[in-house]
């Protein structure tokens, strides 16, 4: 797709966009300030909801932001009346000292689930935020590393579409996340900008696409958070305008496409713990949904996560997990190939099996499960549904870490 280009400096590419963030020890705030901006989100769906979810989901019921608040380090969730009281106060500080209207904000939380706010800590950390608003690189670097947690690194990506009119936009983001990863309809905590012209309601429809084959297709313990949050602004500093005749420009669409699997596929590669990144692709599938529940299935089983770490091309694990997922599978003509950045081989083609012991197809195999990237490619053969998932390995630092979360 040559009419996309990726733009390095995160949201310092969105005219009219503030970015900030500030840590103390594991809390941190993330600040987006971009003013009049139409917005819309999707969520967790998790039925333990945090009250930050509750709050931005009022908040945002008419449309349109003006800036969003995000703190890491506590979830704000099982926290009862005083969590949406906690969510009042911060978002009246930022209200206060910049000005904008209390209905035009968002909020956001990350962190342990339980624990009452350490609203004295939050609202220092906060106002250190909003003293580095700005708009360069290192900024948005800031918002990004402000938000994480069990992440090893900054999740962020920028990017620049021709649409097909000829006209150009751009849009931006940064995004969390490396463990509670299995969501439906919402992801970790991800917030994204364009500089384009759009109706809310035209952001929600674009948004749910974009999310439906990328955050949704990611699975890292299988675990659904209880804050899941994905927010997307458009605040039409371009001037262009993306939506004609009630539809979103082809392109455009691509474009949302690319940038959420680009973060989905950072927070994938970043699963607590892991050593390796894992793909599935499936193709001849009944239809898109058959292909979805078989390509996820694939990237949850826990049997091969683990084998994956422990560099065992035990393919029985795949065609299981196949198997249970609820897909239709005829398994006399499944194919199942595993591929790494320099090889692939079929260790079942058309359910002929062909990974026997001392064979070269095992040799192969074993050689490809020690790569950091292992791609698992399955054609079902049964229609034209195709989807792909992302995961990465389960291994002994992922018990580590969650074991000690909270200590």
């Amino acid at each position: 797709m040559d009419f996309i280009r990726n733009i390095d400096g995160g949201f310092s590419n969105i005219g009219n966009l503030e970015v900030s963030g500030a840590r103390e020890g594991k809390y941190g705030v993330t600040i987006i300030v971009s003013p009049n901006s139409t917005a819309s989100a999707v969520f967790t769906s998790n039925k333990v909801v945090a009250a930050p979810v509750s709050y931005t989901k009022k908040a945002i019921k008419n449309g349109f932001l003006s800036a969003v608040f995000v703190n890491s380090g506590n979830a704000n969730c099982f926290t009862g009346s005083q969590g949406f009281k906690d969510c009042e106060t911060l978002v009246e500080l930022v209200s206060r000292d910049l000005e904008i209207p209390k209905d035009e904000i968002a909020i956001a939380s990350t962190g342990v689930i339980g624990r009452e706010m350490p609203i004295d800590i939050i609202s220092k950390v906060a106002y250190e935020s909003i003293s580095k608003l700005g708009n360069k690189p290192e900024n948005s670097l800031a918002a990004a590393r402000a938000i994480m947690t069990t992440d090893t690194f900054p999740k962020e990506c920028a990017v620049e579409v021709t649409l097909t009119t000829g006209e150009s936009v751009r849009i931006a983001g940064i995004t969390k996340g490396s463990g509670m990863i299995a969501p439906n309809m919402g992801t970790m905590l991800s917030f994204i900008v364009s500089d384009a012209i759009i109706p809310a309601k035209s952001i929600n429809k674009a948004l749910k696409k974009a999310a439906d084959i990328s955050f949704n297709m990611i699975v890292v313990d299988g675990d659904e958070s209880t804050n899941d949050t994905c927010l997307m602004m458009a605040n039409g500093a371009s001037g262009v305008e993306v939506v004609r005749n009630g539809e979103i420009d082809s392109n455009f669409q691509d474009a949302l496409n690319y940038l959420c699997i680009d973060l989905a596929k950072k927070m994938a590669r970043d699963g607590e713990g892991a050593t390796k990144f894992i793909e599935a692709n499936v193709c001849g599938a009944k239809d898109f949904e058959d292909a979805k529940l078989a390509a996820k299935s694939i990237v949850s089983s826990s049997l091969f996560k683990s084998a994956v770490f422990g560099g065992d091309p035990n393919w029985g694990r795949i065609v299981s997990a196949i198997g249970y997922s609820g897909c239709d599978l005829n398994p006399d003509i499944v194919t199942i190939a595993i591929a790494d950045d320099e090889d692939e081989v079929d260790l079942v083609r058309k359910g002929e099996i062909l990974a026997f012991e001392d064979t070269p197809y095992l040799e192969r195999a074993e050689k490809i499960m020690q790569s950091k990237n292992v791609t698992v490619n399955i054609d079902m053969d049964l229609g034209d549904g195709e989807a792909t998932a992302w995961g990465c390995d389960l291994t002994y630092d992922y018990v580590k870490i969650n074991a000690e979360y909270t200590t």
